[in-house]
């Protein structure tokens, strides 16, 4: 059996790393004032629960202090200050990540010092030196780029000399125990430079990299700031912490403002306010997920191992996870779905364009005029015959080409079937009704179903035998048309195997909609209504999404319609188990967690367990051998696809235990 987690409340027990990007109120060449600072910020840091605590760029003596760092009193201070840091350290669970000037080999050098538990583990030198514009460090400050295993001494709170290990190109920081938390360190400029340190970094197996920067801020720079450091935490898979310094710099030329950056593979996590002193910034990172997306990408190992990187030159430390089970990232309800409606404008776009491209291009390569497609009122087949309609026009087919046929049977509801027939009217499409009903009976009777004797069994034969009948009449009257099937299903559906295999809603000659998982699609009607259809069709798109899901095969109950929800479990959660599971690779006891932190306010622990649970035995167990053998379909989502052609391969005869078990194992069940 798994190992049961700790706690599994707490974050710590789910791989993440709790990031602090502080920024301390300055004093100008007081490195005493500024230690108190320091050590005020990172008791505040660690009593809230941070592993990794970054400082600004020479914290510990201000960055404008100019031709001072040549001063040997002000050099003394600071190492001074430094010594005693290190020595406060002793009982802060956190490492501290803080900037200061130190003398190595006779020159001065620009360093961030790594501090933890009364221990300096390492110092990382600055490589690149800015000297342009506002910029004057090479006046005061050595490259640390030619620094190889140099040992400047430092004392202890006994007084007694140490060595302390400094090399440009070897630290990568990692914790004993728990190698997915490794950190690397670069300082200010490095990250503005074409061939950054933080990529040796990464290559080497850190997954994170903070950067101590005294950047002076002016209009704009801030968003300069924010695109390179989404850009680095995601062309190198990593968590990138930008902590800049802030007020009480002087001002003599310049102004600071002290921002505070968390990415994740390029996404924010956290950004402090601005202008602000004696703050802290924090993001709980997720370094398993790092891991995971690294593993899963073939060009991030090759440039590993072309670029002759080296994972075995790095520097432990010990790591005490905390217990606290606040969590300091907001997770996404919805990950296929942005929740930016700038972004959700654009990405409804591109998929819906992506679609109806997709069947242009089918449409030509087969030299095909006419298409057949069932439409149920319900939102996949709305869907997929809205994507139908702009390939016509755009195409110059006249919409008549369209064939579309709602097939009642024994659960169709009045509101589906009138809503299929005004929608199909109103987009202009040749439209006809084909009551499946009587060929229904004759096959249940045929093989000798308990309905053909008046027995009231609602099985799954019995809904298949109506699923099989409408694919199949489609197909043969694709055949009479001269034209194919254009598929209806989702990806969600597909995930869960909620398809009759073969001749049933699984098959058709092209389905549109194979990429679009149901929380999506929803919104792609809801996109289409505004953007591309008159008000009166908008109108009756609305009244599809406004409907319960349901697959209408049963017959109706004292007014109650069957609900496919009640089956498979809520589709906001299903997609969300879906992403997670195909998309990372993650564990179901991580899943649920994270499922718990988007939706604890709707849904109970032991009702996200039970609908992942379902989801793990279809998804692992009886599903997959529908995956390997469906017809062609555009892909639309960066989270991926079920194709066995393109994102996802898997043992039709696969199982679910070990998934099963860890989820057992590591998820109350109250």
């Amino acid at each position: 059996m798994p190992k049961k987690l700790q706690n599994f409340f707490s974050p710590a027990s789910h791989g993440f790393v709790r990031i602090a990007c502080v920024t301390p109120k300055v004093h100008i060449a007081d490195p005493q004032a500024n230690l108190a600072e320091h050590l005020s910020l990172a008791k505040r840091a660690d009593e809230a629960g941070a592993d990794l605590v970054v400082f600004p760029e020479l914290s510990l003596s201000a960055y404008t202090i100019d031709d001072l760092f040549t001063q040997e009193l002000l050099l003394k201070s600071c190492e001074d200050a430094l010594e005693t840091l290190i020595v406060e350290t002793e009982n802060i669970r956190s490492v501290l990540v803080v900037g200061v000037p130190l003398i190595i080999n006779g020159a001065v050098y620009n360093c961030a010092a790594v501090v933890h538990r009364g221990h300096c583990i390492g110092i990382v030198p600055k490589t690149y030196l800015p000297n342009y514009r506002e910029y004057y460090e090479k006046r005061y400050f050595a490259s640390g780029s030619q620094l190889m295993g140099e040992t400047p001494m430092l004392k202890d709170s006994k007084g007694r000399g140490y060595a302390i290990f400094v090399d440009s190109n070897v630290p990568v920081f990692r914790a004993y125990g728990f190698e997915a938390f490794s950190f690397g360190v670069e300082i200010c400029e490095d990250v503005w430079s074409p061939v950054t340190p933080s990529t040796r970094l990464a290559l080497n197996g850190a997954t994170i990299i903070v950067n101590l920067s005294a950047s002076p801020v002016v209009i704009g720079k801030s968003r300069s700031r924010k695109r390179l450091c989404a850009a680095t935490s995601e062309r190198l898979m990593c968590a990138y912490a930008y902590s800049a310094a802030g007020p009480g710099e002087s001002t003599t030329d310049l102004a600071w403002d002290g921002q505070s950056l968390i990415y994740e593979l390029g996404d924010l996590l956290a950004e402090g306010e601005r202008f602000m002193s004696d703050s802290i910034t924090f993001a709980d990172v997720d370094v398993h997920r790092i891991v995971q997306d690294r593993l899963r990408n073939g060009t991030f190992n090759d440039a590993r191992v072309f670029s002759k990187a080296s994972q075995d030159m790095f520097r432990t430390f010990s790591y005490t996870p905390h217990t606290l089970t606040d969590f300091h990232r907001q997770v996404p309800r919805f990950p296929y779905v942005t929740s930016d409606p700038e972004r959700l404008d654009e990405d409804c776009y591109e998929a819906f364009n992506i679609q109806v491209h997709g069947l242009m291009q089918r449409l030509a390569t087969s030299n095909t005029q006419n298409v057949v497609i069932g439409i149920s009122g319900g939102l996949d087949s709305t869907h997929a015959l809205i994507v139908a309609c702009k390939a016509f026009d755009r195409l110059g087919i006249p919409r008549a080409n369209i064939h579309g046929y709602t097939m009642p049977g024994f659960g169709t509801s009045t509101g589906s079937r009138n809503d299929a027939m005004k929608l199909m009217k109103a987009l202009g499409i040749s439209a006809e009704v084909l009551d499946i009903r009587p060929a229904a009976k004759r096959m249940l009777m045929d093989i000798g179903h308990p309905y053909s004797r008046g027995e009231r069994v609602y099985d799954v034969n019995f809904e298949n035998v109506q699923a099989g009948l409408r694919t199949d009449f489609l197909f043969r009257l694709a055949g009479e048309k001269k034209g194919f099937v254009v598929g209806t299903g989702d990806l969600s559906e597909l995930a869960l195997g909620w398809c009759t295999y073969g001749v049933g809603d699984h098959m058709s000659h092209y389905n549109v909609n194979c990429g679009a998982p149901k929380t999506l699609i929803q919104h792609l009607i809801r996109w289409a209504a505004k953007k591309e259809f008159d008000a009166k069709t908008g109108r009756i798109l609305q009244s599809v999404l406004d409907r319960e899901i349901s697959p209408e095969l049963v017959p109706i109950k004292a007014g109650v319609i069957q609900k496919t929800e009640d089956k498979v479990g809520p589709y906001e959660l299903q997609d969300f188990n879906l992403y997670y599971i195909t998309r990372y690779g993650l564990k179901p006891s991580k899943v649920a967690f994270l499922s718990y932190q988007a939706w604890k306010d709707k849904y109970t622990l032991p009702e996200i367990r039970k609908w992942l649970e379902l989801f793990l035995f279809r998804f692992f167990t009886i599903s997959q051998f529908k995956r390997s053998a469906v017809p062609n379909g555009p892909k639309l989502i960066s989270g991926g696809a079920l194709s066995p052609r393109g994102d996802w391969r898997a043992p039709s005869d696969g199982n679910a235990k070990i998934w099963l078990d860890e989820l057992k194992a590591n998820v109350p069940d109250m």
